[in-house]
C-alpha cells in the first residue's frame, strides 16, 4: 500500500472514529467516512495489548497485504482499521475473509 493511501496522523484518524459509522466483527473494528481526495485512504491501529513491537508491526504487514488485495483505492473513502485481539487467534486467510466481509459491510451502510 503506497503512502498516499494511508492515514497518519491523528487528527485524521479522530476524526473518522467520530464520525462513528463502523462495522465490526471479532477481528477487527471498520470506522469509514467519505473523503475531499479522489482516493481511498486507510490507517490500521493495532493495541500494545496485542504484544510486543515485533509482533504488531507484523499484524499491521498483515492487514496491508490484506488491503492491497481487498480495497479499491479508487473510492472516496477514509477507513480506519482497528485490529481486535481475536486476530492472533485465526489464520491469515481467515482473517483476510473476515476483512472482506466487513468491506462489503461498509458499501451497503454508506
Amino acid at each position: 500500500m503506497k503512502k498516499v493511501y494511508r492515514v497518519k496522523r491523528n487528527e485524521d484518524f479522530q476524526t473518522i472514529i467520530k464520525k462513528k459509522n463502523s462495522v465490526v466483527s471479532k477481528q477487527f473494528v471498520v470506522y469509514f467516512k467519505s473523503n475531499e481526495f479522489d482516493h481511498s485512504r486507510v490507517g490500521i491501529s493495532v493495541s500494545k495489548k496485542l504484544g510486543n513491537a515485533v509482533i504488531r508491526n507484523k499484524i499491521k504487514r498483515q492487514v496491508r497485504s490484506m488491503v492491497d488485495a481487498i480495497f479499491d483505492m479508487n473510492e472516496a473513502v477514509d477507513y480506519v482499521i482497528i485490529v481486535r485481539n481475536q486476530y492472533l487467534y485465526k489464520t491469515f486467510d481467515e482473517n483476510k475473509q473476515d476483512l472482506m466481509k466487513l468491506k462489503k459491510k461498509t458499501l451497503s451502510n454508506r
